[in-house]
């Protein structure tokens, strides 16, 4: 089916499956829990593509983490950014390079396991952008967030994730706060279709810990 996403000025019209559930594999939720996610556009992700669209990312370089079609990165790409989008599914990946050129937007698109990054995205970091929409869903994908984002990342880096303040969001933030990663936070209403979650979505935005006494990055 086809989707429409606003993002600014402008409306990315992809295309994704039509119904999530119909893609359940028994054999892989047995496995690892492991469900279609990414087959949806869920709100986070339009208020994602919304701030990316209003931002200028010229000759800066972007890596989307568990981006399903990968609407953020193909935004960032259209904002100028060398941009990347991960996610574990391979077909989440194929219809993200298909829509990436469908619509004529350069965009890598890799397959990605949190917990064994490709060398070749490990090489290409630090990015200077890590973004990511609604992927705060279970504890297990904070524990695997807070191991992997410090090694995409430089002194410079930004680190922006959208989410619609799902329960294990928290522990996540405050352990990165307390790391000493610097913090802000934005409470965004949802444009659109509202879920369950409700209207208001928190983008999350990190900075490095300081290193040689310097304040960490926040945007």
């Amino acid at each position: 089916m086809w989707e429409e996403i606003p993002a600014g000025t402008t409306t990315l019209r992809i295309r994704r499956p039509p119904s999530a559930e119909d893609l359940i594999d028994e054999a892989e939720f047995a496995d690892d829990e492991r469900l279609p996610y990414w087959a949806e556009i869920w709100p986070s992700g339009r208020v994602l593509c919304d701030l990316l669209a209003q931002m200028d990312l010229a000759g800066r370089s972007v890596i989307e983490l568990g981006g399903g079609i990968g609407t953020g990165a193909m935004v960032a790409a259209m904002r100028g950014a060398t941009a990347l989008a991960t996610d574990w599914y391979p077909a989440a990946i194929a219809f993200s390079r298909w829509n990436a050129a469908n619509l004529g937007i350069h965009m890598q698109a890799e397959v990605m396991d949190w917990g064994d990054p490709p060398a070749g995205v490990l090489a290409a970091a630090p990015y200077d952008f890590v973004i990511g929409a609604d992927i705060l869903y279970e504890e297990r994908n904070g524990v695997a967030l807070a191991a992997l984002i410090p090694r995409l990342c430089g002194p410079g880096t930004h680190v922006i994730i959208a989410d619609p303040r799902r329960p294990d969001a928290r522990p996540f933030v405050d352990g990165m706060k307390g790391a000493g990663w610097g913090y802000a936070r934005d409470d965004v209403p949802v444009p659109g279709r509202v879920d369950e979650a409700g209207p208001i979505v928190h983008v999350h935005r990190f900075g490095p810990p300081p290193t040689d006494h310097k304040a960490p990055v926040v945007l």
